[in-house]
């Protein structure tokens, strides 16, 4: 991936970053997180536990500074996470942090809402 594309994406509002996001990870069947010795995890304002996610591991390599600057980006396939990641975080009560950027939060939503986009996403194709 380019810089350029690399910048502009980070670069939208966190609504389109969300949009990227389901369609990057429905088209090529994978999402992002990062590990080391555990996936990374965050937290909203309110406290809550976020498993932290992106459409490509370059997004979540710029990511991996400060807490988690030991931490590599991973793969997750996409079967993964629709079968077994999302429905553990909803069974935990956790979100997901769809596409954080290093100078801002991901969009924090429910498994079930990330399903569902991710659904629309694979109906598309």
């Amino acid at each position: 991936m380019k810089a350029k594309q690399i910048e502009a994406v980070v670069a939208l509002d966190a609504s389109r970053r969300v949009e990227h996001f389901a369609k990057a990870v429905a088209d090529r069947e994978e999402a992002w997180g990062l590990y080391a010795d555990g996936w990374a995890a965050s937290a909203t304002d309110t406290g809550e536990t976020a498993f932290p996610l992106w459409p490509a591991s370059e997004y979540a390599a710029l990511c991996a500074t400060g807490d988690w600057s030991t931490y590599v980006p991973r793969s997750i396939a996409l079967v993964e996470l629709t079968d077994a990641l999302l429905p553990m975080l909803r069974e935990q009560r956790s979100l997901a942090a769809v596409f954080q950027t290093p100078s801002g939060r991901g969009v924090t939503v429910t498994p079930d809402e990330l399903l569902a986009m991710l659904a629309r996403e694979i109906e598309r194709f």
